[in-house]
């Protein structure tokens, strides 16, 4: 019960000092730059509490439970040696992750919002939930085609420089036809993907299919599905955009 507890405080504090620096920058700013007291203290620290909290348990959400359960599926995968089952595991896991990724879902109403706005899409909830629910599906499907490549570069043990510089070749050369309203949105969702969800699952579906391959590394092999997670989302995007637009 001693080891528990110290154990449990020492993660705490781990995370406490993972938030350390925000607090330091925000407090100096707050008091020494901008030289006003918090506007509201009371629910300023009660919300430190809820985020340390919430930190804390989302850390080890992953640890007990998405890191072991990726990498015991991968293994299973690959014991079976059926590739198109790996793939269509891969394509899955990648799209189903960020159509609920939290970030993607408020960044993609933002920008149904901020179109219609500027008079980019009709100004209608029909055009803009249209417009964002297209948004999501375009850049789930994108991540989901990432993972499935990713997975196939692992079993195949190609380099993936290859895979990047292709990729943004296509991409310097979309973003000189895409239209302008859409440049913004397809680089920064590119970001917004590889987040809370996404992230997790496939940097452990990765390592787990290297470390189950013979000749393969979980460091050299294993990760990189999370750059091609975010290359693809702004190539499918930015076409979506002249779709569109």
């Amino acid at each position: 019960m001693v080891s528990f507890f110290w154990n449990l405080t020492k993660s705490l504090f781990s995370v406490f000092l993972n938030v350390l620096p925000i607090l330091i920058v925000v407090t100096f700013f707050q008091l020494f730059v901008i030289k006003q007291p918090f506007p509201n203290l009371t629910a300023t620290i009660s919300g430190l509490f809820f985020l340390l909290a919430g930190l804390f348990l989302f850390i080890q959400g992953l640890e007990i439970g998405l890191f072991p359960l990726g990498e015991k599926m991968a293994f299973q995968f690959s014991a079976k040696g059926n590739l198109w089952g790996i793939l269509i595991f891969g394509f899955a896991i990648g799209f189903s992750t960020t159509i609920a990724e939290p970030a993607l879902i408020a960044i993609a109403a933002k920008a149904g919002e901020i179109a219609a706005h500027g008079s980019a899409i009709p100004n209608s909830k029909e055009s803009i939930e249209s417009f964002t629910f297209g948004l999501r599906i375009t850049v789930a499907l994108s991540v989901g085609i990432a993972i499935s490549v990713g997975v196939l570069r692992i079993i195949k043990g190609w380099p993936i420089h290859w895979f990047i510089i292709i990729g943004y070749f296509f991409i310097t050369v979309i973003t000189a036809y895409a239209p302008k309203e859409i440049i913004g949105i397809a680089y920064d969702s590119g970001g917004i993907t590889t987040s809370t969800i996404t992230v997790p699952l496939v940097a452990t579906l990765g390592v787990g299919l290297a470390a189950s391959i013979r000749g393969r590394s979980p460091i050299a092999d294993g990760f990189g599905l999370i750059a091609l997670a975010s290359l693809t989302p702004i190539l499918f995007v930015m076409v979506y955009g002249m779709i569109i637009y």
